[in-house]
């Protein structure tokens, strides 16, 4: 690093000073150690350039002949240390486990012999042409971070793997092993593998068969996404894709490549590439919520994040003090006040810790809510694709697997009546599977079921439909249990039969009319089988009272449900009693259809003399319609704790 800065504008005096002194203060023995590891990256260097200028098709055979210059190098030093981390020895080269990775730079993956063998080889990239001071000092500054967490007691299994820049424009990258990019899980997914909800889900499953184990790589998931999520938002990391995103089989998730930050984002035009405040997607929270199965986890998660993103904010002038003493090291991106002033602002260091929770929620929100990324995701897998099958050859008169998935996307494989809830009228819950293995649920009648066997007598003769089961029944029959089966029969009778019947557009919008609806928001609307032993309806909430003013932040609801057992679009609208001039409601916004929804919102009284005598009222409601409420006594209320409070079924 001193000698790569002998060209600085500023500062080279004082650089040739500190490279003198420490020269002459390091010794004989440690001056020869530096003298082979400069002359190991120099060969490195020279292979790193002939790979990169070669041609295609002789990319291979130049870096097989070039290695030898690395092998004949170890040849006369024996053993070497490792510059990106002086504790590691290295012998040799394992030269058939070489090779190049196909990205714009061309950079070298180099397969080291360890001293120590049994800890086997150690795999580095040497790359040219990019700035790694920047990867430097983002790596550093995320580790102070992760230090600041575990004095804490908090560990976010983060992976923080070493980078060392060793010239201009050139530099070491340690490889993290049983890593692979979330791109490469895409692809082994299928063409629309990008798009799917289950494509890490069924990724872990695959590496995972015991459930002990696939539970701990859940859990690391749960962790380390939580981690880089603080991280990657307070240093404003962009250009954010699938293939800087990686993932081990152990369950830790990591990015790579920072050659944007501070929020320095690519463009398209005039168009953002980066939309998302930080990348966390639907497939991670499906993964997260075992498919919606445990919806508790993504409270959880948005707490562990808060609480995450709450630590670093108490060591926000370390951080500025550290993003600061760089701002003349000539880095691309890091030159100006307005770049330290983007790292205050995400830090927001004047807000209380209510404050930044309920900030930081949003975030979460919008990133999950942010379809663009998952369309980013899905070009770069179209891109490595076709990057991938250029050098083979083409065969027109096949048809890829993964098209067919395309054109049939909307094609139902079959669909299943797995219970029913008794209303008004019975409606049955249906698992509709779809070609493309997406998995979704519907609600239908049996006068539904009537009408479309009806509507499709019209377009079909009698001889092409199923039988449909009979409307009439014998008294003390179990009537809706003999329905459930006779019609999953009719279905799959309707499903199994000609595929111009199966995939006739009124079957198709009768049992995916809901299909961006997700496990997560409707495998709570209804009980299947006896009811559940779960917690009834509740809010959580924390109070707290200061100087007349009263705060109180919601958190949490869960298990709430509409009159019909489905679940709601709920919000909450708050009344401080007593009101007599009706000036005291407050509300909150409406959150997306779901029985457990999260919140993190701030609702502020001022001028409130005193707790004794009032109470809070609060009524939960969806689109008007009245889903739970409950009073407070605020003098007997534990103030700054959190509190699940039951929701009740009236209003008093």
């Amino acid at each position: 690093l001193l000698k790569n800065a002998q060209n600085e504008v500023h500062f080279r005096m004082w650089y040739k000073k500190l490279l003198a002194a420490l020269q002459f203060c390091a010794g004989q023995a440690l001056n020869n150690e530096f003298s082979k590891e400069e002359k190991l990256v120099r060969i490195l260097e020279d292979i790193a350039t002939k790979v990169k200028a070669a041609s295609d098709p002789k990319r291979k055979e130049v870096l097989n002949v070039e290695l030898s210059s690395l092998q004949k190098f170890f040849q006369e030093v024996k053993v070497c240390h490792l510059p990106l981390n002086p504790a590691l020895v290295v012998q040799g080269i394992e030269a058939d486990s070489c090779s190049y990775f196909t990205s714009n730079a061309f950079p070298l993956k180099i397969s080291f012999i360890n001293v120590n063998a049994p800890s086997g080889n150690i795999n580095v990239i040497f790359k040219i042409g990019d700035d790694l001071r920047q990867d430097m000092l983002v790596l550093q500054i995320i580790r102070v971070m992760d230090s600041i967490w575990l004095q804490e007691g908090l560990d976010m299994q983060m992976i923080i793997y070493r980078c060392l820049s060793t010239g201009k424009g050139q530099g070491l990258v340690q490889m993290v092993p049983d890593a692979t990019t979330l791109a490469k899980i895409h692809r082994e997914s299928g063409l629309i593998g990008p798009l799917k909800e289950n494509t890490i889900k069924k990724w872990f499953h695959h590496h995972h068969p015991l459930e002990s184990s696939y539970q701990e790589a859940v859990r690391n998931f749960f962790y380390s996404c939580a981690g880089w999520c603080v991280v990657t938002f307070i240093l404003g990391v962009c250009d954010r894709h699938s293939d800087n995103i990686m993932l081990t089989k152990a369950g830790h998730m990591f990015h790579i490549d920072f050659g944007k930050f501070l929020g320095h984002a690519q463009m398209f035009g005039s168009i953002r590439r980066d939309r998302a405040p930080f990348i966390f997607t639907s497939e991670m929270e499906y993964f997260i919520t075992e498919g919606g199965k445990n919806p508790q986890r993504f409270h959880e998660f948005v707490e562990l994040c808060c609480r995450a993103y709450n630590i670093v904010r108490k060591h926000s002038q370390l951080l500025l003090n550290l993003i600061e003493m760089m701002l003349h090291a000539g880095l691309p991106e890091l030159n100006s006040i307005q770049d330290l002033k983007y790292v205050y602002d995400n830090l927001r260091p004047q807000d209380s810790d209510l404050q930044a929770t309920s900030y930081f929620t949003r975030k979460i929100k919008e990133s999950l809510e942010c379809f663009p990324v998952k369309l980013n995701n899905l070009i770069h897998t179209l891109v490595q694709m076709s990057v991938g099958s250029s050098a083979k050859p083409s065969a027109p008169e096949t048809v890829p697997q993964e098209w067919m998935m395309l054109d049939t996307e909307r094609s139902i494989a079959r669909a299943t009546i797995l219970g029913f809830c008794k209303k008004p009228d019975s409606l049955y819950l249906i698992q509709v599977v779809q070609t493309c293995n997406v998995v979704t649920f519907v609600e239908k009648s049996f006068e539904q079921f009537s009408k479309l066997h009806s509507h499709l007598q019209k377009q079909f003769p009698s001889h092409a439909l199923p039988e449909f089961p009979h409307s009439w029944h014998l008294p003390f029959t179990d009537l809706e249990h003999k329905r459930v089966k006779d019609l999953n029969l009719y279905l799959k009778q309707l499903l199994s039969g000609s595929r111009k019947l199966a995939n006739n557009e009124l079957v198709l919008s009768f049992f995916l009319n809901w299909s961006k609806n997700t496990l997560t928001e409707d495998s709570s609307s209804l009980t299947l089988g006896p009811q559940s032993t779960g917690h009834m309806p509740g809010v959580q909430l924390v109070i707290s009272y200061e100087n007349t003013r009263l705060t109180i932040m919601l958190k949490h609801m869960r298990n709430i449900r509409l009159p019909d057992g489905s679940a709601p679009s709920a919000h909450a609208e708050f009344y401080l009693l007593p009101d007599p001039y009706e000036v005291s409601r407050r509300k909150t916004r409406t959150a997306p259809k779901g029985s457990d929804p999260t919140y993190n919102e701030l609702i502020v009284y001022d001028k409130v003399t005193e707790l004794q005598g009032r109470v809070l009222k609060l009524v939960v409601k969806s689109k008007g319609t009245f889903v739970g409420a409950v009073n407070i006594q605020l003098s007997s209320v534990r103030l700054n704790e959190e509190k699940w409070y039951p929701l009740g079924n009236s209003v008093i």
